[in-house]
């Protein structure tokens, strides 16, 4: 049985060839013409000289096309590489080099940065243009519009045998420094992110046709993936969709008034999204539809039935209103990282949200390990690390120091530790602490920035925050907020102080506070903390705890 990503998405387009596969603005696409241009694409490539294991950018927002290059990329026996279409030049030139990238599909409305980047990467030889209304020159350096390209290759399914050990390439900026290529055997990642494991019940899908006739027998799901496809999330949804024949809803930008009016439009059944960055201008949007005047008719959400945060805070106060608004619905918080994939779930449910990360149920292969490789037991009190067994990565793409870093054996048992802390209560279900590279030691205690973010976000003043920690002459580091106010609103540090000790511990509290216009955050919603970081040491804070202040002076 060869797990391989082409296969699967096959199998299911051979099961419902005239199903709809993909809605993108005023495209629709069902799974057999998905699988002509896929095919056509792919053998583009192979024509243009890419060979097996040779990497292709996409360089693309979320939109029709970038399903059609994934697909196509996998079919050709290609690596397909994420770029983060928020990078710089600077950027741009580490990745491409980085990831040996030699085909690139793009958005036309990044040609000057591709322009500007391609003389120092000459490995990139074939480059495909995507419309998107701009009027960007993409001839200049060689690039041939995307649907051209594909009228010159075949339709046909044509390809050679392909393995489960094939390559699937996720990369991911983390909190700190260069994206990192995590490299996941195409079995592995379709187990522990794309569908190959009953989520529920943690049990193996048993065949590799099983998605696909489980497809023919049912109605499909409309699922509605809003992160950027950068995000392995967002990539894992999409795949999950694809190989059991549901149909994607995909939409370039995130507009929070428009994802409400795309669901109620396309009866969307499945609303995907990573935690506060799109959950609060979310409920904002609701809120503001149900209180408006003659605009303010309901959204008709009647279809939807399961909204699911992954990969980032989703903080208390959300979740409780979302619970009001949306009555009868399910609502899912979920851990994962690009080095574990999916690691456990909580059901959200009123009055039994929590402030800080979230509470989940792991799966079978989560553990929580202390520094020695030993089981955290529950109720212990132990802080300890969130690792993964089983199905998980190979390792980081020539990176030998940081695999050996992420990648341990402990009593004969290889894990993957990202390094994100945890603790395990009596009940046997774990709660996220945060990630240790940005924790924050003050006077000897461990402070976890994503709890006390949560603490904030639940003010009505505060729209967004982040929590970093700056120089303290008495406790070598204190807490520090970097807070976006609400329009028209300016809440003092007094006042958040009042507010977030009712949820957390004083020592756990800002000491000092910065105001800013907007919080910076990668397109999928993750905290940018060199940001927050550079903004407290850039001016100095806008308000200071007393016993502060003159360290601040």
């Amino acid at each position: 049985m060869a797990l391989n990503i082409a296969d699967l998405a096959e199998h299911a387009i051979d099961a419902v060839p005239d199903r709809t596969a993909l809605i993108g603005g005023d495209q629709k696409l069902t799974y057999a013409e998905l699988e002509e241009k896929a095919n056509r694409l792919a053998h583009y490539l192979i024509d243009q000289g890419v060979k097996k294991d040779d990497k292709v950018g996409l360089y693309c927002r979320n939109r029709v096309e970038i399903v059609i290059a994934m697909l196509g990329i996998v079919k050709a026996g290609a690596i397909l590489v994420n770029v983060n279409f928020r990078y710089v030049e600077g950027e741009l030139k580490y990745l491409f080099d980085n990831s040996d990238m030699v085909a690139l599909v793009h958005e036309r409305r990044y040609a000057d940065r591709v322009a500007n980047v391609l003389p120092e990467t000459p490995n990139v030889k074939t480059i495909l243009s995507i419309e998107d209304g701009s009027d960007d020159d993409y001839q200049r350096y060689g690039g041939v519009d995307f649907y051209a390209a594909l009228e010159q290759g075949s339709p046909e399914r044509d390809f050679g045998p392909r393995s489960a050990d094939d390559i699937y390439l996720l990369y991911t900026g983390g909190t700190t420094g260069f994206p990192k290529g995590v490299m996941w055997r195409h079995e592995d990642i379709y187990r522990v992110l794309f569908g190959g494991t009953d989520f529920a019940t943690g049990e193996p899908i048993a065949d590799e046709y099983d998605l696909a006739k489980q497809a023919a027998a049912n109605p499909p799901m409309v699922q509605y993936p809003i992160p950027p496809m950068i995000h392995g999330a967002t990539q894992s949804a999409t795949w999950m969709s694809l190989f059991s024949g549901q149909t994607v809803v995909l939409v370039p930008e995130f507009d929070a008034d428009e994802v409400w009016r795309t669901i109620a439009e396309h009866k969307v059944n499945l609303l995907f999204f990573t935690g506060d960055a799109m959950a609060r201008p979310l409920l904002d949007a609701l809120l503001a539809r149900q209180e408006s005047g003659e605009e303010g008719e309901a959204y008709d959400l009647s279809a939807l039935f399961l909204l699911a945060s992954t990969a980032a805070v989703f903080s208390t106060s959300i979740k409780e209103k979302f619970l009001e608004l949306l009555p009868d619905r399910i609502i899912t918080d979920s851990i994962g990282s690009s080095e574990t994939g999916f690691g456990g779930t909580s059901i959200v449910a009123k009055g039994q949200s929590r402030t800080g990360g979230p509470r989940v149920t792991i799966d079978k292969n989560t553990v929580v390990l202390d520094e020695e490789g030993n089981e955290v037991k529950p109720g212990s009190g132990v802080r300890g690390f969130i690792a993964k067994r089983g199905h998980i990565p190979v390792g980081y793409f020539k990176d030998e120091k940081k695999t050996a870093e992420t990648f341990k054996t402990f009593h004969g048992v290889r894990y993957a530790i990202p390094g994100d802390y945890a603790e395990v209560e009596a009940d046997g279900s774990v709660t996220m602490l945060g990630r240790g590279s940005v924790s924050i030691n003050s006077g000897g205690e461990k402070i976890y920035p994503e709890e006390v973010e949560a603490a904030l976000k639940g003010h009505p003043d505060v729209f967004d925050a982040l929590v970093v920690g700056v120089p303290d002459p008495r406790f070598g580091q204190h807490v520090a907020a970097v807070v976006h106010p609400r329009e028209g609103t300016r809440p003092t540090l007094a006042e958040l102080d009042a507010f977030v000790r009712k949820e957390i511990a004083g020592y756990k509290v800002p000491r000092s506070l910065w105001y800013v216009d907007e919080v910076k955050r990668s397109p999928a919603g993750k905290p940018d903390y060199r940001w927050a970081k550079d903004t407290t040491e850039e001016r100095p804070a806008d308000d200071v705890h007393a016993k502060h202040a003159g360290a601040q002076a």
